[in-house]
C-alpha cells in the first residue's frame, strides 16, 4: 500500500442537531480504530488548539483512499481533505535498505 499525508478539517454545518454531532463523533472514533487495525490509519495528530487533524494513511491509490477509506468516516461529509502522496526518503532514520 502507498502512504499519504492527509490533513482533515471538519466543519459541522450550522443548525446541525448537537445529538447528531455527538453520534457521528462517537462513530468516528470506532471507525478510526477499525481503520488502524486494518493498517489504513497509521498515525494521527491534532495541532494544538486547532480543529483539524494530520495523519499518515495507507491505501492502494488515492481513489481508494478517498472513496473507501476516508469516505467511510462518519464525519467525512463535513470534512475537507488535503492529500499528499508520500514516498520514502533515503535519509529517513526508519528507512531500511
Amino acid at each position: 500500500m502507498k502512504e499519504y499525508l492527509v490533513e482533515l478539517t471538519t466543519a459541522v454545518p450550522d443548525g446541525t442537531d448537537p445529538a447528531e454531532v455527538d453520534r457521528r463523533r462517537a462513530a468516528e472514533s470506532v471507525r478510526a480504530r477499525e481503520l488502524a487495525v486494518q493498517g489504513r490509519l497509521f498515525r494521527l495528530w491534532r495541532p494544538v488548539g486547532e480543529r483539524r487533524s494530520i495523519g499518515v494513511w495507507r491505501a492502494e491509490d488515492e481513489s481508494e483512499l478517498r472513496e473507501k477509506v476516508l469516505g467511510s468516516l462518519p464525519l467525512w461529509p463535513w470534512m475537507t481533505a488535503v492529500i499528499t502522496p508520500l514516498e520514502s526518503h533515503p535519509n529517513d532514520p526508519g528507512h531500511t535498505v
